[in-house]
């Protein structure tokens, strides 16, 4: 608990016609508060205030009954000759308790040619506020145009963190080796009506903590929540909503439409209740974090909060100042290597893992942490390095997507020592392997071993790669295997807005088909793409619903849809059963390898140099690496239980016979099939332990088809 000093303030103003001073102000005693904390602390007799801002000339708190209400009940001057230390205006205010609502109103230049815009008619969150309420009628528009937008703006909260009963629980800190990431959204995971959740809990943290036994079944370890810091859901087209949640407005806030209690403080416990019951399950949870823009878009947006506040700091802006640098695609860029900016990015990450227990973070963009002020790459940002080497930050998972909006692409180069990579190569070669694209084996031999190629240069672990074929962003694995195109035209943007190289193929019909033979083809693709995802070396990640093959009807970019194109539909549990349990089948037998504290410390190279026996093609000792080659197999040796695994790929239209690596002991040991996708369910995969004898010498693979032998070894 930081510590104030007592000392009368007396401030009283006349009413006028400046914004500023519309109501005669509290009159009263307060008391003076340290510079820190920052944000709003709940102390004994009362809460401190603090905020950060260089060039501002009048900062006033303002104190609400409720989130719509058009004028405040009670604002406060903060006084600068008293309440001002260096660039932080600190303010204590007695008999204030946790739920109180707040907001400020800043005064300064306003001279956008140097950065400064300022605007005193806007109230504006508290950047380190720990909960957010909307009026029913918040509005955006409100906060670009001109005027007083009291009524209808966000506002902070005041949240004491230390009331909440943990009941023991901690961060889990299971080792990246025995990881598989499932990348959800809380409120697409139990929305729908075939959800069997209460209509009352639906697309909440609690409808989640409904399903965590589907999860646990399934067999992930951990859940990868896409953004649920408070975002602006109408930072979208007309007519639309932001439903992904990448347009972030406070970074300590969960999202308050994610809550089923709509209390002031209702959010941020419904978010541990959330954590607990995850932990409980043995599953980790890791955010989906946006340190690389915010919603206040570009210099025609909405002042909600860092423009109002402090614009050049919080900002990169263009050489002549009065516009913004855009690495992020979305109008605005972080300064995040600014000293103030690196400390909020920090004391973030600090708050989610100790007050929240959250387990990890993937950064959104994460090239953009590497950029300076003036938007150049830098060889060692201050900021990557400081979440590194951060203590409290210590064992807590850090993913980078290591890219930009920009073209700067960092895959195999980002920085640090910890930081695992979003390997977006993993997807594209994999895709184009499965699809039949030419000259693919040797790319998708290398991602199927760990992505040496990418990766090898560093003395690093296997699980800097995280391996994935669909995320969020871009076609469900259904929608891979079922268009040739994007179907983008309800997004509003005459279907010009998301990617156009999707690696994908339809198999002879684009969208929905009742041709058996497509559907079947189709169906054994979802299951190679997801094999090859969950058997490679790396860390896996499945996206919400590819177990079941959720479709979004070939939209690529569903981000501003919330309805049920783009909810889990929990019927495809049932129509897609074989799907589903190959998957679970596959995480069950990953989760008993070898984690040993031995393992872990191998690097990827000694891992491949430990297992690889040797490259294959149809025939043994003849891998076909050239141009027109579809097929790859390899033989691995693995331990505890010690064993021979034989890997067979074919992406060739037709069937193939491969040869067998011939077994010391093949009469009593054979090999044994685990995994054949051409197979229907459930010979398509098996519990390990029924793995079918092989008695020939050769095994025929049907076309685009994985299959995975075993034998045992010494």
């Amino acid at each position: 608990m930081a510590l104030f000093v007592k000392n009368e303030l007396e401030a009283t103003r006349a009413s006028t016609a400046d914004p500023m001073t519309k109501q005669v102000l509290d009159v009263g005693s307060t008391n003076i508060w340290a510079s820190a904390p920052l944000g709003a602390t709940v102390s004994r007799g009362g809460v401190g205030f603090s905020l950060f801002s260089r060039k501002a000339s009048r900062v006033e708190l303002l104190l609400f009954d409720r989130e719509d209400d058009a004028r405040p009940a009670r604002v406060i001057s903060i006084d600068p000759a008293t309440n001002r230390t260096y660039h932080y205006w600190h303010i204590f205010v007695p008999d204030l308790q946790p739920g109180q609502i707040y907001g400020y109103r800043i005064d300064g230049p306003v001279d956008p040619a140097n950065g400064l815009r300022f605007d005193p008619a806007k109230v504006l969150l508290d950047p380190y506020g720990r909960s957010v309420v909307v009026p029913t009628n918040y509005n955006r528009e409100r906060a670009c145009d001109a005027g007083d937008n009291t009524a209808t703006a966000m506002k902070s909260v005041v949240v004491d963190p230390s009331t909440y009963d943990w009941e023991g629980d901690t961060p889990l800190y299971r080792p990246s080796s025995q990881t598989i990431v499932y990348e959800m959204h809380v409120r697409g995971f139990t929305r729908h009506p075939s959800s069997g959740v209460p209509p009352e809990i639906r697309g909440t943290y609690r409808g989640l903590i409904e399903k965590i036994p589907y999860l646990q079944h399934l067999g992930v370890t951990a859940v990868e929540l896409l953004p649920v810091f408070q975002f602006d859901t109408q930072n979208c087209p007309s007519g639309l909503v932001n439903y992904w949640g990448y347009q972030p407005i406070s970074f300590f806030a969960p999202h308050r439409a994610y809550s089923s209690r709509q209390d002031a403080n209702g959010p941020v416990d419904d978010f541990r209740d959330m954590v607990k019951a995850l932990h409980r399950a043995g599953i980790e949870v890791i955010l989906d974090v946006v340190f690389n823009h915010t919603a206040e878009g570009n210099q025609n947006g909405p002042t909600l909060c860092f423009r109002g506040i402090d614009n050049s700091a919080y900002y990169i802006l263009s050489q002549d100042q009065s516009s913004y640098l855009d690495f992020s695609g979305c109008g605005n860029t972080l300064n995040t290597n600014h000293p103030a900016v690196r400390r909020l990015i920090l004391d973030s990450l600090r708050y989610w893992v100790q007050e929240m227990h959250v387990d990890g973070f993937r950064f959104d963009l994460a090239s953009v942490l590497s950029r300076d002020s003036n938007g150049h790459m830098m060889a060692n940002p201050p900021i990557l390095w400081d979440i590194e080497s951060d203590p409290t930050l210590a064992g807590t998972k850090v993913i980078a997507e290591a890219w930009d909006a920009a073209g700067l692409y960092q895959v195999g180069d980002f920085v640090g020592d910890s930081w695992k990579e979003w390997n977006g190569r993993f997807r594209d070669d994999v895709r184009s392997f499965f699809r039949g694209d030419k000259d693919m084996v040797y790319r998708f031999a290398d991602r199927v071993l760990g992505s040496r190629e990418i990766y090898g240069h560093e003395t690093r672990e296997a699980e800097q790669s995280v391996n994935f074929v669909t995320c969020h962003d871009g076609f469900t694995l259904n929608d891979v295997v079922s268009y040739n195109h994007k179907h983008n035209e309800a997004n509003g943007e005459d279907n010009r807005d998301g990617g156009d190289d999707n690696r994908s193929w339809n198999h002879g019909v684009e969208g929905p088909t009742d041709d058996p033979a497509i559907e079947a083809l189709r169906n054994r693709q979802v299951k190679n793409l997801l094999a090859v995802t969950l058997l490679s070396f790396g860390m896996p990640m499945i996206l919400m619903g590819d177990e079941v093959r959720r479709t979004q009807q070939g939209n690529n970019n569903a981000y501003c849809h919330d309805n049920e194109n783009v909810w889990f539909d929990w019927a495809l549990v049932e129509k897609h059963r074989d799907v589903h349990r190959f998957v679970h089948l596959l995480i069950a037998r990953r989760l008993l390898r070898d984690i040993g504290p031995e393992r872990q410390r191998m690097t990827l190279n000694q891992l491949i140099s430990g297992a690889l026996k040797d490259w294959n093609g149809v025939r043994l000792h003849q891998p076909d690496w050239s141009c027109d080659s579809h097929t790859i197999a390899f033989c691995a040796d693995i331990a505890n239980p010690h064993r021979l695994v034989y890997f067979i790929f074919n992406g060739y239209w037709e069937a193939l016979d491969f040869e067998l690596p011939p077994l010391d002991d093949g009469d009593k040991n054979p090999w044994c099939r685990w995994v054949d996708t051409y197979l229907d369910s459930p010979e398509d995969i098996v519990e390990w332990q029924d793995s079918i004898p092989v008695v020939s010498r050769s095994y025929r693979v049907g076309p685009r088809s994985v299959v995975v032998l075993w034998a045992r070894s010494g």
